[in-house]
């Protein structure tokens, strides 16, 4: 799929810029400090939404969602609701979910299929390329009332990676391969490893926590410290003798990248550390896996790994757990969590990893359980005045990070903070910069 540039829309008017928060003081990244005021304030949060979010190619759906014209699925992009829907050219196209007359949410289901989106409001109507096709008692407005110009706001560029769709509402954005950087490499241990590609199976799970969406994307960057004692039942129950997994698998050696665009992933390399499905393990053919993606990436990448696509695209390659935090203020995310499955798997296979998807990162899993309980209590503890803006220590491995060889980009032990501090500054680079429409001119 080739990148979908958005056609020209009615000229908006003037409105008042929102100050900016120099953020540098948050930070000493060299040193591993991060203020902990980044969480919780009002006016940091509006500010990544323009910022961060805004500017981003953010991860709106997968291809497998849309097979027939008029089939559509709603999301967010940051804080605003969008439509990625197939229009009947089977070009796949996003507009922001609202009405150009009032505001109003037009359309409210979560996914279907359509021949064109109406506002329950006023009636105005919309096809399926976003052009406002019908307006009732448009005999009352001016002459020069043009319905070319009040259609649907499309999102500024779309494109996909290997099924994975992608959105920005930034008309200057490098293309996505470019916003992807080195972290494709890392991303194919996943999405390339059947020729006949990926699709999602069992809808979507969505369920609300209580903490800042940055504390989950930058665990799933690069936190695999915490493992071993927040899932420390859950490897007990998971582990064959039942007593827990042995110490090599406990300890075990792996890498952690951390790419300049924020992005980053970390990996066991130890061969036993594959805490899949048996019948998903039994199904591979690792040998040609081997070949088609090379032994570093099966033996690494592809385990039992975790990752993060700045700033909110997150997967667990082993799991088939994709899923993005969507921002719900500073104070609270929404997870929205799919199953992702190879084309070429026999259904019996899919859905072995569909269940145990669910039974290990669903909402009720026995690892995402924990997660979100750690996550709600650090929010939670931040609301005071001294454990608000307490200075947090992100020091693991600095100084142990470089190029190995093996691995493309820099990474670093598996144990590290060092995917978190990439996060970090690439968040910080943007909530200090001026993002384009900021200084765009009503011309």
């Amino acid at each position: 799929m080739t990148s979908t540039p958005a056609r020209p829309a009615a000229r908006p008017l003037a409105r008042v810029a929102e100050p900016a928060v120099d953020v540098s003081g948050f930070f000493a990244l060299d040193r591993g400090l991060i203020d902990r005021t980044i969480f919780g304030d009002q006016a940091l949060y509006r500010q990544e939404l323009r910022r961060v979010f805004a500017p981003s190619w953010l991860f709106l759906a997968h291809e497998s969602q849309f097979t027939k014209p008029g089939d559509f699925f709603t999301t967010y992009m940051g804080e605003d609701p969008v439509i990625v829907a197939m229009g009947r050219d089977r070009r796949i196209r996003a507009f922001l979910n609202a009405c150009r007359h009032r505001g109003m949410r037009i359309c409210r289901a979560d996914a279907g299929a359509t021949k064109a989106f109406t506002c329950s409001y006023h009636g105005w109507s919309y096809d399926m390329a976003g052009r406002l096709v019908n307006v009732p008692n448009a005999e009352d407005y001016p002459a020069e009332f043009d319905r070319e110009q009040w259609g649907l706001t499309e999102v500024a560029q779309l494109d996909t990676y290997k099924g994975l769709v992608f959105g920005t509402w930034n008309p200057e954005a490098p293309p996505l391969a470019e916003a992807l950087g080195g972290m494709t490499w890392y991303m194919d241990a996943m999405l390339d490893r059947d020729p006949e590609g990926t699709e999602v199976v069992g809808g979507v799970h969505k369920w609300v926590l209580e903490g800042n969406w940055k504390l989950a994307a930058e665990q799933f960057a690069s936190d695999w410290y915490h493992v071993n004692i927040s899932h420390a039942s859950a490897l007990m129950v998971m582990s064959p003798s039942g007593k827990g997994p042995k110490t090599e698998i406990v300890q075990t050696p792996g890498r952690q990248y951390t790419d300049p665009l924020g992005h980053g992933a970390g990996f066991p390399t130890h061969p036993k550390s594959r805490f899949d499905d048996r019948v998903v393990h039994g199904h591979y053919d690792y040998e040609a896996l081997r070949e088609r993606l090379g032994d570093a990436r099966v033996e690494g990448p592809m385990t039992t790994g975790h990752a993060t696509v700045f700033p909110n695209f997150s997967y667990l390659p082993v799991n088939g757990s994709i899923r993005v935090w969507h921002p719900k203020g500073p104070d609270r995310m929404e997870v929205w969590a799919w199953t992702i499955v190879d084309r070429s798997m026999p259904a019996e296979v899919k859905e072995a990893q569909r269940l145990y998807n669910l039974r290990t990162f669903g909402p009720t899993g026995i690892f995402e359980q924990d997660d979100g309980e750690n996550w709600s209590e650090c929010q939670a503890t931040a609301h005071g005045f001294m454990a608000g803006s307490m200075t947090l220590n992100y020091q693991m491995g600095i100084g142990l990070q470089a190029e190995d060889g093996v691995h493309p980009g820099t990474t670093g032990r598996l144990y590290s903070d060092g995917a978190a501090r990439g996060f970090y500054a690439r968040w910080r680079d943007l909530m200090n910069t001026p993002a384009w429409h900021e200084h765009q001119k009503d011309t």
